[in-house]
């Protein structure tokens, strides 16, 4: 059994192998070959912590496996990250486990490359500003991604706590794109593309504020409850999602069907534009919506290309287990 710890990540896998491992996952997706198992998350009522596991399996790259983890929101307190997970991989043929490997940083990137896809695939060609709302750790890999996919000229962000946007601001600077704080109906004014990245339960952005052509990823809600948008824009949106039954339960899109204004069978799976059954944007004045509540098969995909890499290396750390 092969163990890549999670110091080990930062070394081994970068943004870009992140990018075309869960490319690639998404499109088996949407052809039928890779499926997602049902999540389980639990509060387990010690630690105010949340709990669960995200699992999967891939027909094509033969990933199968699971991520185990969640929410400990004192660990800052101790020096940790509050998000802690851990990525078992086995052999598809044995059933033997073939890896663990750390999955906090793998998390961050994974998510960070599913809105950078929706970018690459349904923003407008000539989006330039960029918008951000939302400040904590994520956000940073969020922003870093998309600046990747667009050559954007400007940097704008809000987030409820206005001091914490300086390590958005840091990303900007260090990219040589200029960066300004500003209030939503500005954001939302002059954005062309948006992503949002809290763990809010009420909406913040409302639909009255976002333009035509405006391509949002609705990043941070991933749990029954949570919401970050107005369920009224996503009425108005093409929506888009990384897995179709997960987004109408715990994600963005739960809202806007609990209230009719939207149905499970106008979501479009992104793997499907990804393999080219779908066209994405359908005009410049469309608003586009990715509702990204974060799928198994993304840990599944980036944690075997983290061994595949570790492996090619010759730095692969084998134990009899």
């Amino acid at each position: 059994m092969i163990i890549i710890s999670e110091r080990e990540i930062a070394t081994l896998v970068s943004p870009a192998d992140c990018f075309a491992a869960v490319e690639g996952v998404f499109a088996s997706m949407a052809k039928g070959k890779a499926y997602n198992f049902p999540v389980v998350r639990e509060a387990i009522g010690h630690a105010d912590a949340l709990y669960g596991f995200k699992s999967g399996f891939d027909r094509e790259s033969l990933a199968l496996g699971l991520k185990s983890g969640g929410f400990w929101p004192g660990n800052v307190e101790k020096g940790l990250t509050n998000h802690q997970s851990t990525i078992f991989l086995f052999d598809a043929d044995t059933g033997c486990c073939r890896a663990i490997v750390g999955g906090n940083l793998l998390t961050a990137l994974r998510t960070a490359a599913s809105s950078a896809l929706s970018i690459k695939y349904l923003a407008r060609p000539e989006a330039r500003v960029i918008g951000m709302i939302g400040a904590g750790h994520q956000s940073t890999f969020q922003l870093s991604a998309a600046l990747d996919q667009r050559r954007f000229e400007k940097v704008v962000g809000w987030n409820i706590e206005p001091s914490a946007l300086g390590r958005l601001e840091s990303v900007a600077v260090e990219r040589g794109i200029p960066f300004e704080a500003v209030d939503l109906d500005r954001l939302g004014a002059e954005a062309d593309v948006i992503i949002t990245i809290t763990s809010s339960f009420a909406p913040i952005l409302k639909a009255a504020q976002v333009r035509p052509g405006t391509h949002l990823a609705c990043m941070g809600t991933d749990t029954k409850g949570k919401q970050e948008v107005e369920a009224e824009l996503l009425a108005k949106a093409s929506v888009f999602t990384d897995e179709i039954a997960q987004a109408t339960s715990i994600g963005e899109a739960q809202h806007a069907v609990a209230q009719g204004l939207l149905a499970a069978t106008d979501i479009v799976a992104i793997g499907s534009v990804i393999n080219g059954a779908h066209p994405g944007r359908r005009s410049p004045e469309d608003i586009t919506l990715f509702d990204g509540t974060g799928v198994g098969l993304q840990d599944l995909a980036v944690a075997s290309t983290a061994v595949d890499l570790a492996i090619a290396r010759g730095v692969a750390r084998e134990i009899d287990f």
